[in-house]
Order: C-alpha cells, then sequence, then structure tokens
C-alpha cells in the first residue's frame, strides 16, 4: 500500500482542518492526561490515558464516527477510580492512522488484543464499549476471555439485536455533503427528555465531530456489527453489564432484553429512565456511577 503523506485524511486540507479541531476538543479534556501511540500490525493506535498509575485498567472504545473524545464527560469520573485507556479506534475518525486494512471482526479483536499487549496491561483488563465499540468489546471477550477482567457493553450496537432500519437510512442521509442531515441524525438518536441548552449543546458538539470526521478522512468499508448467535451469548463474561437508555432507536430495548434473559442470563442487564443512544453522556452522572459500581 502506498501511503499519501496526509493519509488517512482525504487531503492535506482536510488534515489541517480535522487535527485543529481535535486539538481545541483535547484542550477540554476535564483530567490530566497523557497522550500516547502504539504500534500494532494494523497501524498506529492513539490512546489518552489518565488516571493514577498502578490502578486497574480500563480500555474505553468509543462509537463508529467517534473519536475517543466522545468520553469526556465520563472520564472525571472513572479516572478517579481505574487507569482509563481512551482509544481512538482503528479503521475510524481520531488520531489512529490505519495502515493494514480491517475487514472483518477478527481484525478488530486482533488489533485490540495487540494494543493491550504493547500498553502492558497484563490479563486483567475491564472494558468499556459504546454502541460500535461495545461490539468490539463483546467481540473480544468470547476471543480472548482470559484477559477480561469486566466488560461494560454501553448499548452495543447489533451484538444482540440488529440494527433498527431507521438508523441504516437517517445514517445514509448523512453521506450527503450538508451538516443539516447528521444533526437530524443525532438529534433523532437523542431521545431524551427535555432537551435544556446544556444538552443540546453537548449534542452540537457530537454533531461536529461526527460531519467533520466524515468529510476529512477518506471513506471506509464498515465492518458491519452482526449481532452474535445464540452461541456466542451464552459464552459472555458473567461479569459483563449491559447498559442502556430504555429510549434506544439504535436498537429494539424488548428484543435486546428477551434474548438476553433467555440466552445469557449471566448478563446484567440496566437501563436509565427516560434516555436515548445518548445517555452515557446526557445522564452521565448516573451511567458512572452504575459503571464504578460494576467495576468495583
Amino acid at each position: 500500500m502506498v501511503l499519501k503523506p496526509y493519509h488517512p485524511f482525504r487531503s492535506e486540507k482536510a488534515k489541517r482542518r480535522y487535527l485543529e479541531h481535535y486539538k481545541r476538543r483535547s484542550a477540554a479534556w476535564p483530567v490530566p492526561s497523557e497522550g500516547r501511540i502504539v504500534d500494532t500490525s494494523y497501524g498506529q493506535t492513539f490512546v489518552r490515558v489518565s488516571g493514577p498509575d498502578g490502578a486497574t485498567p480500563v480500555v474505553m472504545l468509543p462509537g463508529i464516527g467517534s473519536p475517543g473524545l466522545v468520553f469526556a464527560t465520563n472520564v472525571a469520573g472513572l479516572s478517579q477510580e481505574f487507569r482509563t485507556f481512551v482509544v481512538d479506534n482503528i479503521h475510524d475518525v481520531g488520531l489512529s492512522v490505519e495502515t493494514r486494512p480491517v475487514k472483518r471482526i477478527g481484525d478488530f479483536t486482533v488489533w485490540l488484543d495487540e494494543l493491550c499487549t504493547a500498553l502492558g496491561l497484563g490479563r486483567q483488563v475491564s472494558f468499556i464499549g459504546l454502541s460500535y465499540g461495545g461490539w468490539i468489546a463483546a467481540s473480544y471477550a468470547l476471543r480472548f476471555p482470559g484477559r477480561v477482567r469486566r466488560l461494560v457493553l454501553l448499548a452495543p450496537a447489533g451484538t444482540v439485536a440488529p440494527v433498527s432500519w431507521g438508523f441504516i437510512w437517517r445514517g445514509i442521509l448523512c453521506f450527503l455533503p450538508m451538516r443539516y442531515f447528521m444533526k437530524n441524525f443525532m438529534y433523532w438518536l437523542s431521545t431524551t427528555e427535555n432537551k435544556d441548552a446544556a444538552v443540546r449543546s453537548m449534542i452540537d458538539v457530537m454533531v461536529d465531530d461526527a460531519y467533520l470526521g466524515m468529510w476529512s478522512f477518506k471513506p471506509r468499508r464498515m465492518v458491519p456489527p452482526v449481532p452474535l448467535t445464540d452461541a456466542q451469548l451464552r459464552c459472555l463474561p458473567a461479569a459483563t453489564l449491559f447498559l442502556f437508555g430504555d429510549r434506544d432507536v439504535i436498537f429494539d430495548p424488548n428484543i435486546v432484553l428477551h434474548r438476553l434473559a433467555t440466552l445469557a442470563p449471566q448478563v446484567r442487564t440496566e437501563r436509565i429512565s427516560g434516555a436515548g443512544h445518548d445517555f452515557f453522556a446526557v445522564c452521565a452522572d448516573e451511567v458512572n456511577r452504575r459503571v464504578i459500581a460494576f467495576l468495583k
């Protein structure tokens, strides 16, 4: 593969524009952190490390189209208790640079295992996966169960139930080069009641991240988040928390709860009342409280 100097961006101009935006967003990170570039066979991975040295490691994987900065509302609480490793996923937006194509979920799991090894995290690592990152984390736990201490799935895409058609066709509209469609998509995902000014501001930041990311990076073929088989669900770790907003539109919460209760009763399921797919951010205090209690 011949890589241009601005790889993986569309152009040098797009690279400068995105990196300037990323730098501004990074300045608002709420706790002291150290940025690391980690080499893997799939390319370089950017990881933002916070929290006490020597504390239990927690690896945090964002959703598709989002860098690790999406966890800004969660990391302050989590990093008081744990050593957090917030990842810019390979094969996605952010500061990670893919040089070997990710074509299937097995590539993601190998990449994540190489990353944990390179970081020296040992064999007792907890994982928090949001949306698409939850699908990656669940798949990793199935392939490398001996390395997973605890697993938190925040409204994981696919994984238990198919992604809704509403999500798919609204997502397709985002490929039109107008910010309106991305904003409409993000506000549809956010079904949280009583959107005050702070919530609207938070969603608008997510819109900017997603829109700029989509039009700054070269197109990639997404690895579809296919639901796990019955046998795979039965093999999920007993120390797994499935946390979601009960108004999520990316999947049918009733189907998810029924399938988990039938096939994976070992998985703890908890819901945030009145919240949508952005529950992790707009209900950050409640989410942090539950996640910390589970991880401890």
